[in-house]
């Protein structure tokens, strides 16, 4: 079960209150923002998997190997482990500078709040969101992920998602 943090931020507030989206901007700061793609929630990775782009994610492991957070790919690095070597090539979503995922409601939270505007607070929206990804429904999420797109077979591993409470009454 989620904690109260995870579900609704450091105020209160639903991560989608608390960081609400910017107004859309090509400038080169906020273009620069996507040389490192930014995080779905995780339920919003949980509906960019339904929609069908599990092949374009990777897998980003935390620095104490606890938790792990899928992703928007850095180009070239989908369907794996996020990898220095592809850190430079961008977000897989990015074409001719623009989001492929703008206005679709498939663009992570992270991408839609972050602005030149508000400097520094991308932090704060990136800590919060990586609160989320430490959690049971998370896990789940990142075997189905592996299952769906064959990485944990490449990696040598047979991985089972664990049901949920709610799922297994």
């Amino acid at each position: 079960m989620l904690s109260y943090l995870q579900v609704k931020g450091f105020f209160g507030m639903d991560l989608k209150e608390e960081y609400p989206p910017s107004e859309p901007c090509s400038c080169k700061v906020c273009q620069s923002y996507c040389s490192r793609p930014g995080w779905w929630t995780v339920d919003e990775a949980g509906k960019a998997l339904e929609a069908g782009y599990a092949s374009r994610m990777m897998l980003e492991i935390s620095p104490d190997m606890n938790f792990g957070v899928l992703s928007p790919a850095f180009r070239g690095n989908e369907v794996n482990y996020a990898m220095q070597l592809y850190s430079g090539e961008g977000c897989t979503f990015l074409a001719g500078g623009l989001c492929e995922l703008f206005g679709t409601g498939l663009q992570p939270l992270e991408c839609r709040f972050c602005h030149h505007d508000r400097a520094g607070l991308g932090v704060k929206c990136h800590h919060a969101i990586e609160l989320e990804w430490n959690s049971e429904q998370a896990k789940r999420l990142i075997a189905r992920w592996g299952n769906i797109t064959g990485f944990w077979l490449k990696q040598g591993l047979e991985v089972h998602e664990k049901k949920s409470i709610i799922q297994q009454q």
